[in-house]
């Protein structure tokens, strides 16, 4: 699956958000999950342009969530954080390693997957994740 420690970490970060009582900084943030700032800045920009995050500046600034937890799905989380629609398999995408996207013998059986893969992730939310 072509998931990286872009995903992962954003769910980490809700989670810390969600936890905080606060306004949580990207600082903060990095300090707590052991994430480099720079790479973690990245990650809450992606959330906050999908609007996912509300960013507050200033001395006090940091992060909240745009929505309710109910509202925001780890499939939003994750191609967000990701930047791009994350697919199972490289040939799914515009990169296929053949050329032959969606021609090859087993593309069917791929897309269907991905199809399944895509919605057991749109109907998980933040909510049940975090068991709130």
């Amino acid at each position: 699956m072509l998931l990286t420690r872009a995903s992962e970490y954003a769910l980490l970060s809700l989670d810390a958000i969600l936890k905080n009582e606060n306004l949580v900084g990207s600082e903060q943030l990095a300090k707590e999950l052991h994430i480099s700032k720079s790479f973690l800045a990245k990650i809450l920009q992606n959330l906050t342009r999908a609007g996912i995050l509300t960013s507050h500046r200033g001395a006090q600034g940091g992060y909240t969530l745009s929505k309710d937890t109910a509202e925001i799905t780890i499939y939003d989380v994750i191609n967000a954080a990701e930047g791009k629609k994350v697919a199972v398999f490289d040939c799914l995408s515009q990169t296929c390693p053949n050329g032959t996207v969606g021609t090859c013998s087993i593309s069917p059986f791929l897309a269907r997957f991905q199809f399944k893969i895509d919605n057991y992730l749109k109907n998980i939310t933040l909510k049940e994740l975090f068991n709130e």
